[in-house]
């Protein structure tokens, strides 16, 4: 058993196989409920035709689930020293994120941000109270857990004060200041000394965010599917749902091509650009995930969305994934997928859902798989060749 309660210092950023502990993958499966909830109410929204009133609290409730997952990994990967105190702290930052999920529909529904403020409420003071342990155990650490701790608090009574001083009318603007006061409480608590944080465990940790969001997909797909089914089972809902599955393998594919624990040691200044990225990144994964239920719903007549605008519900987040994982790389030093195919597989992508006209929505949907598995093959060639003929292990 662990001790009730050890001293918090912060962990050495040169650590050999440091990986996610038991605790931090419980952590992500409060997620996993959240994120469902999210990509179920953006798939139903755009299957009813509502598509354009949904971005927003996509968004803005999606960077709540993102940003209050994001520093609590990062943070964790600075100061995580597992005693019994650390998991109950993290224990009330599951409990709040499990109310944010219960928020979900009612932001949807109503703009009604009650329970997910609540619930970001409770992340965030689990999150300060382990911040106060370090201010009071490590004397060396305490100038940027200082900053974190005025700062997250700051904006937290700006979100409290958002919720009961701004009208409806005003939602997104005051989101938009909020969130990046947000942002911009890291580097401001890094220029009182920097966060040791270990860039192999923060890179397994993004990665393991990402299979969350493919795993939130499948599992859209299979609702999806389980529906349909209803009517028997036929080729259009065959051939939608293999699609769907190789779309993702090839995603997860693409995305893992791209190492980033060795750019992030030799280039740590560029983290934030990496680390505040994968927002739209996980975001369109998640829109991902909707888009292909939305296909599926439409390509078995159960939705009322037509065909082009239920193509661009899954092509606009899939071109968007393919440019940012190349920008996003990029700064930290050679990306395995060349640039130019990836913007010309965006661009065939964008165009693809107006084909729906002559192919229909499942034949622009395949025409989709098939563009982001020819740029994986493109990838794969500029990775391993021109070389000898030489079998690698």
């Amino acid at each position: 058993m662990k001790a009730i309660r050890t001293r918090v210092r912060a962990r050495d950023i040169t650590e050999s196989h440091r990986v996610s502990s038991p605790l931090e993958l419980l952590f992500d499966l409060t997620f996993v409920v959240a994120v469902g909830a999210l990509v179920a109410q953006l798939a139903h929204k755009v299957a009813e035709g509502d598509a354009a009133s949904t971005v927003g609290p996509f968004l803005m409730v999606f960077f709540a689930i993102w940003w209050a997952w994001n520093q609590f990994t990062w943070l964790a990967s600075a100061y995580d020293n597992d005693d019994a105190l650390y998991r109950v702290f993290t224990l009330i930052q599951m409990g709040g994120v499990l109310v944010l999920a219960a928020g979900v529909p009612a932001a949807f529904a109503q703009q009604n941000f009650n329970a997910i403020t609540l619930g970001y409420l409770i992340m965030r003071l689990g999150l300060l109270a382990m911040l106060l342990r370090t201010i009071v155990d490590d004397p060396d650490s305490r100038p940027n857990a200082q900053r974190y701790v005025i700062g997250i608090s700051l904006v937290q009574v700006g979100w409290l004060l958002r919720l009961f001083l701004i009208p409806n009318d005003y939602i997104v603007p005051a989101f938009v200041v909020l969130a990046v006061l947000e942002l911009l409480v890291s580097p401001w608590a890094d220029r009182a000394g920097h966060l040791q944080w270990h860039p192999h465990h923060i890179a397994e940790r993004y990665g393991l965010f990402a299979i969350i969001l493919l795993g939130e997909s499948v599992l859209a797909v299979t609702i999806a599917v389980q529906e349909s089914l209803a009517d028997g089972l036929n080729a259009p809902l065959v051939i939608v749902a293999v699609a769907g599955l190789v779309l993702l393998f090839t995603l997860w594919w693409l995305y893992f091509s791209e190492p980033a624990a060795e750019g992030l040691v030799k280039r740590r200044d560029r983290s934030y650009i990496w680390g505040y990225g994968h927002y739209v990144v996980y975001a369109s994964l998640a829109a991902i995930g909707a888009g292909l239920e939305v296909g599926v719903k439409v390509v078995t007549h159960h939705a009322e969305v037509g065909e082009v605008v239920a193509g661009y519900a899954l092509a606009v987040p899939l071109a968007v994934f393919l440019i940012l994982l190349w920008l996003l790389h990029a700064p930290l030093g050679p990306v395995s997928i060349p640039p130019v195919a990836t913007v010309i597989a965006a661009v065939a992508i964008l165009a693809a859902p107006l084909t729906a006209a002559g192919i229909g929505l499942l034949g622009s949907t395949v025409l989709m798989t098939g563009i982001t598995v020819a740029l994986l093959a493109v990838a794969l060639l500029a990775a391993h060749g021109p070389r000898s003929s030489r079998l690698e292990p």
